[in-house]
């Protein structure tokens, strides 16, 4: 390995049910105190990324066969049309005739750089058409951009992110859910607290999902730390950029299925059983107001929440309704705002970030999961179950593996994973002390 490589990196960054969005780009990496970092090199991924060169972004059927092609000299990301629903694919990436991330590749492990440990998976499926009934799985984790680099908390962020790397090759996951918070600190760690350049997210995101985002997409929510509400900056540009926020949702604007300016609002249709709907839960214009409590956010949450005909709709956003801590409260703003709004178009489920723990609570027959530990931790007990209507907690690293059908919502929260271990779901910890690692599970009606 010699200073100045460049390791080139692709991403599925986004699917519906008949396009991919396909990204691909790179960091440059240098050795600095016998450990390597990526180097401020200007924007090397991302929507706002220089061309690397003129780029034919092929996907293939079953056969081998084009089933779609884009072109682009332009941009380092294109979206391919035309594809059919609910259809696995293939797909390349060349760039001057030549495939991109074909060669050498190296991974970060603690040790230094290393020969990739995987080939890239390019592949991707297409959700189902509105009208299909298709079951899906997907994971979720919050507040995990610690860095993969950064002491115990990055530690725990590899052993999450080994857990869901092992959960995706035995379980049929269609995409992950991110509950805020991606991205907390640049070079200077946790004290430089932002996320604004291109080499503060190649061991925060790239790097630990490399090959789960090949082919998986990767749907965002704004956390504290994503935006002015913690950083010493807003975030929010960077991840228009390198989550691509504009190209993706740009188009659901137009169609009525997103609004993002101001705040991250989009709602995710997965088949006839599923509808994620991202809520931003961060402060808005000014303190004291939220992005959902702008008069067009609202309306659109209304009539998002309202026409909607899936079996299952989920919100999502990083700050829980409802928390029994230990270093939050419950927020009272959603509880009073978003949670009848919720009530009244038959949500059974929200899913949250923020806690450094897990929680599972029930207030009214409105089941919530707060799963804030993918690789920051409290393990400080929480105190205040009666509020928050807790059924169990546990203060350990996690994500959670959501299995979606017809008539219920199975959630499982798993814990880190060793080398070379299988992942095993979290042990939790109920009110009254007893312990649990039983599956939740939410059903469509009350038992």
């Amino acid at each position: 390995m010699v200073a100045g490589h460049f390791e080139p990196y692709v991403q599925l960054v986004d699917v519906t049910d008949d396009a991919a969005l396909i990204a691909w780009g790179g960091f440059q990496l240098g050795e600095h105190g016998g450990g390597w970092r990526a180097e401020r090199a200007g924007e090397t991924f991302g929507a706002r990324s220089q061309p690397r060169g003129r780029a034919v972004v092929e996907v293939l059927d079953g056969d081998g066969a084009v089933a779609g092609r884009a072109v682009t000299g332009d941009d380092n990301h294109a979206w391919v049309e035309g594809l059919r629903p609910a259809t696995t694919y293939r797909y390349r990436v060349l760039v001057d005739g030549e495939p991109w991330g074909a060669g050498k590749r190296f991974d970060w492990t603690p040790s230094g750089l290393g020969a990739a440990w995987r080939p890239l998976d390019l592949r991707l499926r297409t959700h189902a058409s509105a009208a299909e009934p298709d079951p899906v799985t997907f994971l979720a984790l919050g507040d995990f951009g610690v860095g993969i680099g950064s002491g115990a908390d990055g530690a725990r962020q590899l052993a999450v992110a080994r857990t869901m790397q092992r959960l995706a090759d035995a379980v049929d996951i269609r995409f992950v859910v991110g509950l805020g918070d991606s991205i907390y600190h640049g070079l200077g760690g946790r004290q430089d607290a932002t996320g604004a350049f291109d080499e503060d997210w190649w061991l925060t995101f790239f790097q630990p999902y490399r090959y789960l985002f090949d082919h998986l997409a990767f749907y965002p929510t704004a956390g504290n730390h994503d935006s002015a509400d913690n950083e010493a900056s807003d975030d929010r540009e960077q991840l228009e950029d390198n989550l691509y926020l504009r190209i993706r949702f740009g188009p659901r604007v137009e169609a009525g299925r997103a609004t993002i300016d101001p705040g991250l609002f989009y709602r995710l249709r997965v088949g006839a059983l599923l509808e994620l709907v991202c809520v931003d839960t961060t402060w808005g214009a000014g303190r004291g107001m939220h992005w959902f409590d702008e008069p067009g956010q609202r309306g659109w949450l209304e009539r998002t929440l309202g026409d909607s005909d899936a079996v299952w709709r989920v919100p999502f956003s990083h700050h829980p309704a409802y928390c029994a801590g230990p270093h939050h409260d419950c927020m009272p703003e959603q509880v009073d705002r978003l949670v009848p709004l919720y009530r009244r178009h038959g949500v059974r489920l929200l899913l949250h970030g923020h806690e450094h723990n897990f929680q599972h609570g029930r207030v009214d027959d409105l089941d919530y999961v707060v799963s804030g530990a993918g690789g920051k931790l409290d393990e400080r007990m929480p105190g205040r179950f009666a509020e928050a209507g807790t059924l169990s907690w546990a203060g350990v690293p996690h994500c959670l593996l959501v299995q979606v059908t017809p008539d219920r919502l199975v959630i499982t929260p798993y814990g880190p994973t060793p080398p070379g271990a299988d992942p095993v779901p979290i042990a939790r910890r109920r009110p009254d002390g007893t312990v649990t690692d039983e599956p939740i599970t939410v059903r469509l009606t009350s038992a």
